[in-house]
C-alpha cells in the first residue's frame, strides 16, 4: 500500500499533522518509537485548554482522537532510512519494514546533550528546565539558577529576572561572559558563580542544592540552554538544509528545501513547547494537503 503521507515522529507535531490530513481523508502512516524528549516532565504549561496536564496525557488524548480518523494508521518503530523523491518515497524501519508514500513529514524532535553532572539528567524537565513560559511561573519568587556561560545569558536572565529576584548564573567554570555583560547582569541584581558543579542534590528530580568542592548552594530551579543534535539524521542524508543553530530549515509552510519533504516541531525551531509543536504540525498537514490537491490531474 502506498500512503499519501508518512509522518516520522508521533508526538505533538506529528499527531497534529496527522489530524489535519486525516480530516482531509488522506491516507497517512505515522511511524513513532515512543520516546519523546519530555517523557519525564510532570506538567505541560502555556497550552490553552491543557495548562497543567502531563505531556503523556496530552499525547495519549491526541493519539486517541487522531485514531478515530480511519485513513490514519500508526506503526510503532524507528525509521532508519529513506529513498526516493517527491511522489515516490520509500521509508525503511529498524524492524526491516518498508513503507511507501508521496510526501514526508519529519516531526522527529531533537536530542539534548546532557552534561555529565550527577543528578542533572534526573532533574531534566522537572526542576532543571529550559523554558520560562513552559515552567517559570511554577518557580516564581524562588531561588533560581541559570546554567549558561556565554553572552546570550543576559537576555535570558532578563526574562527570568521578571519572575524572581533570587537569581544566579552558574557558569560551571571561568566565565566567558564579556565584562560589559557581566556589568549588565550586576545592574539587574544577578550574581555570577564560576565554581564547577560536582553534583545536583535532588528528591525525585526536584533540586535541593548544587554541590561544589567548597560547599553547596540551595536552589529550587535551574534553567539550562543545552547543546543538542537532531534526533533523526535522515533529513541530512536527503539533502535538507539546516540553520546556523542546527535546526531543519523550513519556510512558512513547514517545507524544507527538498521537494516533498516537510518538517515540524522541535527539530525546526528554538521555540520548544507543546503548543508551538501542535501549531506547526497542523500547518504542515494543511500545506501538504494543499500541495496534493494542486498536483492532482482533474
Amino acid at each position: 500500500m502506498k500512503y499519501d503521507v508518512i509522518i516520522i515522529g508521533g508526538s505533538y507535531a506529528g499527531l497534529s499533522a496527522a489530524m489535519s490530513l486525516g480530516r482531509a481523508i488522506r491516507k497517512v502512516l505515522v511511524i513513532d518509537e515512543g520516546k519523546p524528549c519530555n517523557q519525564q516532565t510532570p506538567h505541560s504549561h502555556n497550552f490553552l485548554t491543557q495548562d497543567g496536564s502531563t505531556p503523556a496525557a496530552i499525547a495519549a488524548l491526541g493519539k486517541d482522537q487522531v485514531s478515530k480518523y480511519p485513513t490514519v494508521v500508526f506503526q510503532e518503530g524507528r525509521a532508519i532510512g529513506v529513498k526516493g523523491t517527491d511522489g515516490n518515497f520509500e521509508v525503511s524501519t529498524a524492524a526491516g519494514e518498508q513503507f511507501y508514500a508521496g510526501k514526508l513529514i519529519f516531526a522527529t524532535g531533537i536530542k539534548d546533550t546532557i552534561p555529565a553532572i550527577p543528578g542533572f539528567s534526573d532533574c531534566w524537565g522537572i526542576s532543571v528546565i529550559h523554558c520560562p513560559y513552559c515552567h517559570g511561573y511554577e518557580y516564581k519568587t524562588q531561588q533560581t539558577g541559570i546554567f549558561m556561560n556565554n553572552d546570550m545569558v543576559v537576555d535570558f536572565a532578563g526574562m527570568i529576572r521578571n519572575l524572581t529576584d533570587k537569581l544566579t548564573v552558574f557558569t560551571n567554570g571561568t566565565a566567558l561572559i564579556s565584562q560589559e555583560n557581566q556589568q549588565r547582569l550586576g545592574k539587574m541584581g544577578v550574581k555570577i558563580d564560576e565554581r564547577e558543579i560536582e553534583q545536583i542534590l535532588h528528591n525525585k528530580g526536584n533540586i535541593s542544592s548544587l554541590v561544589f568542592k567548597d560547599g553547596t548552594f540551595t536552589l529550587n530551579a535551574l534553567y539550562a540552554r543545552l547543546p543538542f543534535e537532531q534526533h533523526c539524521s535522515i533529513p541530512e542524508t536527503l539533502g535538507c538544509n539546516f540553520t546556523d543553530m542546527g535546526f531543519l530549515q523550513v519556510n512558512d509552510l513547514q517545507k524544507t528545501n527538498v521537494t516533498g519533504i516537510f518538517a515540524a516541531g522541535d527539530n525546526v525551531t528554538p521555540f520548544r513547547s507543546v503548543a508551538a509543536a501542535v501549531a506547526a504540525g497542523s500547518k504542515a498537514g494543511a500545506a501538504i494537503n494543499h500541495e496534493l490537491v494542486a498536483e492532482k490531474a482533474w
